[in-house]
């Protein structure tokens, strides 16, 4: 089931990142998380899928959003239809 579940890119120590593990958690959205700086694999996937090296970086089944804060997250998630539970 976890492949089904779209793909977080984190690098650890990143506010960023931290910030959108905080978000996606309290909204109670899955995800599967790949840190970059532990895995070759992930790092390479997400050069490949967003051509940059930056994180957090959001596959959502082939939608891709790069080096974002939650201000761009909030509207990536609704464009895509996602229910946030307390919004």
């Amino acid at each position: 089931m976890a492949e089904r579940l779209p793909i977080l890119y984190i690098k650890p120590g990143c506010p960023w990142c931290d910030e959108a593990i905080e978000f996606l958690d309290a909204h109670g959205i899955g995800y599967q998380q790949k840190d970059v700086t532990r895995d070759d694999a992930a790092r390479a996937e997400l050069h490949r899928k967003s051509g940059q090296t930056k994180a957090p970086m959001l596959d959502w089944h082939g939608d891709i959003l790069a080096d974002f804060g939650v201000d761009e997250l909030v509207p990536f998630l609704r464009e895509r239809e996602v229910q946030l539970e307390d919004s």
